[in-house]
């Protein structure tokens, strides 16, 4: 969903002060930094391989790449998309990445670099005008998940196994309520996490529910959540998890921009269940949200988890915020307006990216 956002250059890079607090989860303080990125289009999507590698993509068939942590950006767009959106992008190496634009019918699309951007081939185009894909994540480079809107009660989600071929398992999926989609903000309304967990956000519906799946996708359950919901333009936006238990969820209302709310829940059973934490101190939906990793991390693979860091960061239109205790308390991040996603490649370094292609 989120079909008729307002667009609003630059790129904010996220890092954490003192080594010693960050590896507590305490303490440590976020420095930002403005990039360049090249390009004056939104960008809506942010995907670090490493705390030198980044892709991060936007509308107008836009991806950015930086080879050097962001003192450099490369920019381009993929050739016959010039008026597509980006919605997501998942980077795997400085030249293998994935690209899915939103969009109604066969708008919708999932591309895929294997030489750093020179060229792309078109892997997956929706063919049904009623379905629209938003967001993608992955376990591994080879294996993901991408979510649609519901269409007629079910979820046309894909899946890849090999690298190459999407293949339909909507009806895997829970039955879907009227209305019920995801928001194509920030790439981050479904998470993928280990070798096997994934979790989707969804809204526009009577109630704003998380999809869960323990065996990658073979089998889902629904859990239904305590935040702002109810309608067409409201629900859950975002989803990230630090560990299989361990999660957060930004909520919000597109027709309540100015509003302060209960956007954020978080999750100690895997998304079973979701409790409200502390309102954040910015007003309206928040559309991007990622942890901080934690130096210890566990485990391989994209979807790695992040360990015993209760730090994370939460952003949207209205501003951004960090947390060093999973959301009991929210700190501001001073003078950061309309970022709409954000993630980290390490405990020092994230990225924000936003409108006018700041970063």
């Amino acid at each position: 969903m989120l079909r008729k956002l307002i667009p609003a250059s630059l790129v904010l890079f996220v890092g954490f002060l003192n080594t010693a607090s960050a590896q507590t989860g305490s303490g440590a303080t976020p420095v930002l930094t403005p990039q360049q990125s090249g390009t004056a289009n939104r960008l809506q999507a942010v995907s670090p391989v490493s705390s030198q590698i980044v892709w991060a993509s936007g509308v107008g068939g836009t991806w950015v790449k930086t080879l050097d942590g962001g003192q450099n950006w490369q920019t381009g767009v993929v050739p016959g998309a010039e008026s597509l959106q980006f919605r997501d992008v998942q980077g795997i190496s400085d030249k293998v990445a994935y690209l899915l634009s939103a969009g109604s019918g066969p708008d919708s699309r999932i591309y895929k670099t294997e030489d750093g951007g020179k060229s792309w081939s078109l892997q997956f185009q929706n063919q049904d005008p009623d379905a629209f894909y938003d967001c993608f994540s992955f376990w591994t480079p080879n294996r993901g998940l991408a979510t649609s809107d519901s269409v007629n009660g079910r979820f046309p989600a894909l899946n890849i196994i090999n690298g190459a071929t999407w293949t339909d398992i909507g009806d895997r999926l829970p039955t879907g309520q009227a209305g019920e989609s995801s928001f194509a903000a920030s790439g981050t309304c479904v998470a993928t996490l280990g070798k096997s967990n994934a979790w989707i956000a969804t809204g526009g519906a009577t109630k704003a529910r998380i999809l869960a799946t323990t065996d990658a996708g073979e089998t889902w359950a629904a859990y239904e959540t305590p935040t702002v919901q109810g309608t067409a333009s409201s629900g859950v936006f975002t989803v990230a998890f630090r560990d299989a238990q361990h999660g957060i969820l930004g909520a919000g209302d597109l027709a309540a921009p100015t509003a302060f709310a209960d956007t954020i829940a978080r999750s100690q059973d895997g998304g079973k269940t979701w409790q409200l934490t502390s309102r954040p101190p910015f007003p309206g939906a928040v559309y991007g949200s990622s942890y901080v990793p934690d130096p210890r991390r566990y485990g391989y693979g994209i979807g790695a988890g992040n360990g015993n860091d209760h730090r994370a960061v939460i952003t949207g239109p209205g501003g951004a915020a960090w947390t060093a205790d999973e959301g009991d308390t929210w700190m501001s991040l001073p003078g950061v307006s309309n970022y709409w996603a954000v993630a980290f490649s390490n405990q020092n370094a994230g990225w924000l990216v936003c409108t006018g292609g700041r970063i």
